[in-house]
């Protein structure tokens, strides 16, 4: 495609010998305005590759037409030429200001216009050139970085997988409390970037796990003291397993495994926190954890009517848990009751959900 040259003199002689001297540019094309309000609406709607404006015109003068077609979207680097006479060194300077990158004086050397001219569009477009190929890496630094965050997620699918095949707790509850830490955070006000994070950070929550002897683990029936200080130790155990990533996502990950078991009144574990000394995204995961967990049929247990579990939620609220993540869940009532039936054991198969 040629390139565009914008010409604007109100002198129909000089728009003749300017568009005469471009024919001669290779692959150029010329578009001559004696009117700069018409020559402005052309810019508005086009983005040439080299402006040559004359100072002296009516009604609208070389240097606001530069500062006009500055103020446009997208023309911050357009090249501009002014045309203007030798003693006019203070218009130059103005016209400096507002933009011009260059000057002709008159009367036009034919050379000289050619020369100025042949420059300005050769730097123009070495400068589109890098343009196009910073958007060129830019869009393989994406891909590649998208690829990264998927393998990424692969790997925490895989860590939690590694926790569920020694746990009586199934995929589908990873997914579901996952999912309804999502709902959580929305209903917190936290950005999309963190509704996904908590998404994709929850299932490991209890990676711990993995960490805990199979006849504590596996007992189907009520733990003794002694065996639930073993068992409290999987928050240790899962945050001790993710910490020290350089990635986000698993150092997430380190925080809720370590923080969900901790109680809004300080009398949770590991730590005793209390309040918002607990990480957000912990008492959001402890909400979302215990709900599905007491819905859902376990080995040694039968699952809790859902009203029973709502009341267990709101009796907790301020005590157990987050007065906050507890209203957050609730108000997205139907949508929990839909995640429920999207990810209900029999539908849950090999697919993160996630």
């Amino acid at each position: 495609m040629p390139q565009q040259v914008l010409i604007v003199d109100d002198t129909e002689i000089n728009l003749i010998l300017f568009s005469a001297l471009v024919k001669k540019l290779d692959d150029c094309e010329a578009h001559a305005f004696s009117d700069p309000r018409k020559a402005l609406a052309w810019v508005t709607n086009n983005v040439p590759d080299l402006v040559i404006v004359d100072y002296m015109m009516p009604e609208l003068d070389g240097i606001e037409f530069i500062r006009l077609t500055r103020e446009l979207p997208g023309r911050a680097l357009l090249p501009i030429l002014m045309i203007t006479a030798n003693d006019q060194k203070q218009i130059r300077y103005q016209a400096l200001d507002v933009g011009a990158n260059d000057f002709l004086t008159k009367p036009i050397d034919k050379v000289e216009f050619l020369a100025r001219a042949r420059n300005m569009l050769s730097l123009n477009l070495a400068r589109k050139h890098m343009d196009d190929h910073a958007s060129w890496l830019a869009s393989e630094v994406t891909k590649a970085t998208q690829e990264v965050l998927q393998r990424e997620r692969e790997t925490v699918i895989r860590l939690s997988k590694a926790a569920e095949f020694r746990d009586p707790e199934t995929g589908a509850h990873i997914l579901r409390m996952a999912h309804f830490s999502k709902l959580i955070a929305r209903g917190l006000g936290l950005s999309k970037e963190d509704q996904q994070l908590i998404l994709e950070a929850a299932p490991m929550h209890d990676i711990g796990k993995v960490g805990i002897p199979d006849t504590i683990l596996l007992k189907p029936a009520r733990l003794s003291p002694e065996e639930f200080d073993v068992m409290k130790r999987h928050a240790t155990f899962g945050f001790e397993l993710l910490q020290g990533s350089t990635s986000k996502l698993l150092q997430t990950g380190a925080e809720i495994a370590l923080g969900h078991h901790e109680k809004y009144d300080g009398t949770g574990y590991p730590n005793g926190l209390k309040g918002e000394e607990i990480p957000v995204f912990s008492r959001i995961v402890a909400v979302a954890d215990v709900f599905d967990a007491l819905t859902s049929e376990r080995p040694y247990k039968k699952a809790w009517d859902v009203d029973a579990a709502v009341d267990f939620l709101k009796n907790g609220s301020g005590s157990h848990f987050d007065p906050a993540c507890v209203q957050a869940f609730l108000a997205a009532w139907d949508e929990v009751r839909a995640i429920q039936v999207q990810y209900s054991e029999d539908k849950v198969g090999s697919s993160t959900g996630l």
